[in-house]
């Protein structure tokens, strides 16, 4: 009985990472493509690079199942206000690095608008994936190791999506320079978003704003 208690609050915990992520994935990216088209009437990635960037998230997000995560020590329960909450933060975060790069892209290396796409599909797809690492903990990343599967599921569709952009697999080629570029931007934003992240959760759980439904 322990043993499937604890392991009923190992996947509870599992499903709490995955939903702040996918909420906060899924802001990114339409926050990004709306505005981008609303605003500047350009459109960030093509068809064929929306369906690689949905096949290769999910093909590394169903890892997310085998994660290393510690049982609580009390009964577990949905809070919703911290969920969305911190989902929306890595949302936005996201959609403003992704407009960092794209104003990058143009106005300073004044990049065509076909490799510049291929640029942004690298990091929409790059930085999403890093954004895992985020979610899944409530310190700093690298306070709890992730599990083997999740970090070489991760680290292989990122080299798929990497190969693909270098080299122009149904997109215009970037080259190996460009896409250093995009790996680096990303990981500095992951860094940042780590520390906002952090930020954020001492802000709403700070005493006093939690919802009645909340306290047990």
């Amino acid at each position: 009985i322990l043993e499937a208690v604890e392991e009923s609050r190992r996947i509870f915990q599992r499903m709490n990472h995955y939903a702040i992520y996918r909420i906060a994935e899924t802001l990114r990216v339409l926050l990004f493509m709306t505005l981008s088209i609303l605003a500047f009437h350009f459109y960030p990635v093509t068809a064929a690079m929306i369906v690689l960037l949905a096949v290769l998230n999910d093909g590394a997000i169903l890892s997310i199942a085998t994660d290393e995560v510690r049982p609580r020590p009390g009964p577990q329960a949905w809070n919703m206000r911290r969920v969305l909450g911190i989902s929306t933060v890595l949302g936005v975060m996201g959609m403003v690095s992704s407009f960092g790069l794209f104003y990058l892209g143009e106005r300073v290396f004044q990049l065509d608008r076909e490799l510049l796409r291929t640029l942004l599909y690298l990091k929409l797809s790059v930085a999403g994936h890093l954004t895992v690492f985020v979610a899944r903990v409530r310190g700093p990343f690298w306070s709890k190791r992730p599990s083997r599967a999740l970090f070489l599921a991760v680290l292989g569709t990122q080299t798929l999506a990497t190969l693909f952009a270098v080299y122009g697999i149904l997109m215009t080629p970037l080259g190996w320079s460009w896409a250093l570029v995009v790996w680096g931007y990303s990981l500095a934003w992951f860094v940042i978003n780590d520390g906002v992240k952090l930020a954020a959760y001492h802000f709403l759980d700070r005493p006093g704003r939690e919802w009645k439904t909340d306290r047990k």
